[in-house]
Order: structure tokens, then sequence, then C-alpha cells
């Protein structure tokens, strides 16, 4: 006999697990399947740091910051977990909207001031700062090793229900819900659900593809990269590391970037930095794992230039995935019985707890996304 359920939450990083605990604190049945284990590295969830970056000024954004910075807080008091060290976040280069930045964050009572690169460089001379700093000190290191499983426990109190190495292989939007061929180490099942959300990162179109018959869903594109990062050792055991983000601009010494730099301290691995949004296109089934040398090189060449407290010849390569929409802002929609959160563009974790809130009002019908979020736009 089929099983009918009321929500199923789809991919269990960290959309999804966000989602499982804004439902359930809201009392909904949740059963939340992932495919693959629990803390697994396919995807775009793993890892001991992301940057919560403030650096924003559009005002659907900064009032999500503003939110975030609450629910973390809220959310290391309910677990018992430290999910947020608040090294700071410098953000510096040539970059003109810096100046809206720090006057949409002020008024929104998240600290920003502007330091000279000189009182910057005294300051975490780890780094060589480029003409213009703004200096974020709400933001710093989230930890997502110890956050998706927070979320979940907490979900799990609650009633929540997770279900591991469970596959969705058929997604079909019904007349009364959804129905969902589920493939398990004990078989194939199918179960009825009132409503399923959607969070499953670079599969989300291979999900989607089919769930309505014939009729073609239109979101945004969807463009799965392979970003490859690395931990760089550090030289220099005396300085002191923020997160940062470094703009280029068009002068010589910026030949050869692929794009912004973000970066930060992960104890005990190094110094992370990055390219943002440019790795290979990939299928996230059919992935190398492998970082693409000219881009690596390069990625040495920026660390050897601007990063005087590391030692760019002393390395750890990492892979994640970026699930990346043409305008970079997120999908966060409700189309008939189907919640859908993708699209985060390699900016989302900082958000995570806001939309978790955001799916599970999707979900409830409490109020919509903000317009920049919809599918249709």
């Amino acid at each position: 006999m089929e099983k009918m359920l009321d929500t199923v939450v789809i991919g269990g990083g960290a959309m999804g697990s966000a989602a499982a605990w804004a439902l359930s604190r809201r009392g909904r049945q949740v059963t939340l399947v992932e495919q693959f284990g629990p803390g697994h590295k396919i995807g775009a969830s793993h890892g001991a740091t992301r940057n919560l970056n403030p650096g924003y000024h559009r005002p659907e954004y900064v009032a999500m910051l503003a939110e975030g910075l609450s629910l973390w807080d809220e959310l290391e008091q309910d677990s018992g977990e430290k999910l947020l060290a608040r090294t700071g976040i410098v953000n510096h280069g040539p970059d003109p909207r810096l100046p809206d930045v720090a006057n949409a964050l002020n008024q929104a009572g998240i600290r920003a001031e502007f330091l000279s690169p000189a009182v910057a460089g005294e300051r975490w001379r780890g780094i060589r700062f480029d003409q213009q700093v703004l200096h974020m000190p709400d933001g710093g290191q989230l930890n997502p090793e110890a956050a998706l499983p927070a979320f979940q426990r907490l979900a799990v109190a609650r009633g929540a229900e997770m279900r591991y190495h469970t596959k969705v292989v058929e997604l079909k939007v019904m007349d009364d819900g959804v129905r969902l061929t589920l493939e398990s180490g004990s078989g194939t099942e199918v179960v009825n659900a009132a409503q399923v959300v959607v969070t499953a990162g670079g599969w989300t179109e291979k999900l989607l593809a089919g769930a309505w018959g014939s009729t073609q869903l239109r979101i945004p594109t969807l463009r799965v990269t392979q970003e490859q990062p690395a931990h760089f050792r550090v030289a220099d055991e005396g300085a002191r590391w923020p997160g940062f983000n470094h703009m280029p601009g068009t002068g010589a010494e910026y030949k050869g970037w692929y794009s912004p730099v973000y970066g930060m301290q992960t104890p005990g691995e190094g110094v992370k930095a990055g390219w943002h949004g440019v790795g290979p296109v990939v299928d996230p089934d059919r992935r190398s794992f492998q970082p693409e040398p000219v881009q690596l090189a390069a990625l040495q060449d920026y660390a050897r230039a601007w990063l005087p407290g590391v030692d760019a010849d002393s390395f750890e390569a990492i892979s994640c995935t970026y699930t990346t929409t043409p305008d970079e802002d997120f999908i966060l929609d409700r189309i008939g019985p189907v919640v859908i959160g993708a699209g985060f563009s390699g900016h989302g974790f900082k958000f995570t707890p806001v939309v978790g809130r955001i799916l599970a009002d999707l979900a409830t019908g409490t109020r919509p996304a903000p317009e920049i979020f919809r599918a249709s736009r």
C-alpha cells in the first residue's frame, strides 16, 4: 500500500536541514530524504568553514542578514553548539559598491567601517590590502559540519524523520499532491505526499525534469560547477585572520584573475582561498573532484601576491559544487505542491536558517518569498 505523508523535504544539505527544522518548529510532519549519508562531501554543504559575509546593500538581502544573525544565535543556544566565530569580514579592492554596502548595513544596525589599507595591514598582517577596506565586525565563519547536524537534531526532537541513503528516482505532480518513487537499500518504495520541498542542490533540474508530465517547468537555468578552492598552510603563526573578499580592478596586477577571491582561516587546516563561481561545469553524478590545474596555479599566484601570511606552495585542494542562477539570486518559490529552494550561487550558506524559514512559509502558505526569488522572474 502506498504511504501518504504530509511534507517531504528532498535533500539533506544545508537548506533541506533548515527547512526540516523550520517546519518541525511549526508542528508539521516532516520526512527528509537524502540520497547520500550524513556528512557526505559530494555536494555543497560540507567542510568546517563558510564566510558569513555581510557585504550586501540590496534591501532583501540586508533584511535576511539581520534575521540570520539573530537566528544563528538562537540556533547556537538551542543546540548547544558553537556555530559562528565572529572574526569579522573585510572586503577590499576597487569595488564601487562598498560605500552603498556600508550605508545599508549601518542603517540596519549591522556594523561596517572603512579602514585604510595601512591600518588594516597592521591589524591583519597576513593579507595585503587593496585601495579601500570595508571592515564588518559582525561577520565571521560558520561551521557547516556542526550546523547541519544541529538543524537535524532539533528537527528530529520535534518529530521529523531523517531517511539517509534514500534517493528520489521519480517525482510526479498529481491532482492531490506528489507521488515519489524512492530507492534505498531495502528496495523501491512509492509514497505520496501532500507537498514536497525540493532542496536538491546540483540535482534540482534532474529531479524536476518531467515532474509535470509534458509541461515544461520554467525556472531560471541552473549552472552546476565544480569549485576548487584550496587550504594554504599558514606561514605567519602570529597573524590574525578575518574572513575576506577581494574584488579585482582592471590594472595589470589583476591579470590572470578569474573572478573575485574569497577566503578565511579554517582552524587546523590553513587559510582557505578560492575563485568564485568559475569552476568547470559538471554533472553532479560524474565529477572528477580533481582541481583544474590552470585555475589552481592562478590561485597560487594570487596567494603569493596578496596573502603574505601563507605558503603558496603548501596547500590542500578542496572540491565542492555551486549551483548558480543567471542573476545569482536564489530560487525560493512554490509551484503547486512543490516548494523549490535552489540556485544559491555560492553565497547562500550564511542565510541558511532564513531560507529554512522562507521555505516553511511557502510550504505552510504563510507568506510568499520576496519577488527577486520568484521562479518566474
